[in-house]
């Protein structure tokens, strides 16, 4: 396994992120808490969950909240990390050893540490959360709609698909 750990502090807000090389890239090991405004929320407005889980962002919001130095990543970066971690069982060495809910945890092989924070409807409403992690990519499918990934309690693997730009997903960002 190719993983090198260490941290990353946000100058934007003081916020200190745990980063992993996995491959030839270098992700945050977290999911983004940065606070861009009424485009981000997070689960069920608790704080701890926050800090858990991070933030929930709009695509437009995610495409600006990664730090300088960090940027969201592309389906090809995914495509990469995917690649480099298992291809079909990437889910289950990706997520975290605890926090996902019917025994869904996986075996964090390389320090990832995905955690299921769940999505938000554009209307507000939450859903998933101990169950899915939803994570934006910078590619647009169309004028409305985004590519994201995803990440279940009962799969191994990561899955691509499109929704609605308006969504609340978390943010892994990665080194420029």
């Amino acid at each position: 396994m190719d993983e090198t750990a260490s941290t990353f502090t946000d100058e934007r807000d003081g916020q200190t992120y745990r980063t992993v090389k996995i491959g030839n890239q270098v992700w945050m090991a977290e999911n983004l808490r940065f606070n861009v405004g009424d485009s981000s929320w997070y689960y069920q407005g608790n704080e701890d969950n926050c800090n858990k889980y991070g933030r929930l962002y709009t695509w437009d919001a995610a495409k600006k909240a990664c730090p300088a130095g960090y940027h969201l990543p592309s389906r090809e970066e995914w495509d990469d990390l995917v690649a480099a971690t298992g291809g079909d069982v990437a889910g289950k060495i990706l997520k975290s050893k605890s926090g996902w809910d019917e025994n869904g945890n996986g075996t964090d092989d390389y320090g990832f540490s995905a955690l299921p924070g769940g999505y938000r409807c554009s209307d507000g409403t939450l859903y998933g959360a101990g169950y899915y992690g939803y994570w934006w990519t910078v590619a647009e499918s169309t004028s409305n709609y985004a590519y994201y990934r995803r990440m279940s309690y009962d799969g191994d693997d990561v899955y691509e698909y499109n929704n609605y730009k308006s969504n609340g997903y978390s943010v892994r960002c990665v080194a420029d």
